[in-house]
């Protein structure tokens, strides 16, 4: 299985410099799309829900300090099978042109990141997993006809 290194820098790599908070929110998306289409998960490290949004604690560990990132040394994109980058791309057309706070906000606005952080005041940290089956339920109960955003 990928790791979600391979997939960031798959990211990075078609997408170029961003903020590490982008970085975050395209990843967090890219799990939550491949449980709905591939039906299984593309990395398997967990996402916590900070209170800035879904982040993945090792990803973060390999960019904490930066603001912008464009690469990364960690990392394979030769893991990402056919079905797994193709399902990123998707995901970048969707959401790759937005903003990374317009990112941040829309994960606030929707249920998994919400039932992660319950009970958590607002603006507190937390290390709440956001479990894949809340991501596959809340996205795959989307209309089937609405785009991925």
């Amino acid at each position: 299985m990928a790791n979600v290194f391979d997939v960031a820098k798959y990211i990075l790599e078609k997408q170029g410099l961003m903020t590490t908070m982008k970085l975050q929110k395209l990843v967090y998306y890219c799990q939550a799309w491949s449980l709905v289409w591939d039906e299984k998960p593309i990395f398997e490290e967990k996402i916590q829900a900070w209170a800035s949004g879904p982040v993945v604690r090792e990803l973060y560990d390999e960019h904490k300090g930066m603001f912008q990132i464009s690469g990364l040394e960690k990392g394979n994109t030769d893991n990402l099978k056919l079905e797994e980058k193709e399902t990123i791309d998707v995901v970048l057309q969707a959401y790759g042109d937005k903003p990374a706070q317009w990112l941040s906000d829309l994960t606030h606005m929707e249920k998994p990141w919400n039932e992660a952080r319950e009970g958590i005041p607002i603006g507190q940290n937390c290390e709440n997993e956001i479990i894949p089956a809340s991501l596959a339920e809340y996205y795959g109960s989307l209309p089937p006809d609405s785009e991925p955003v």
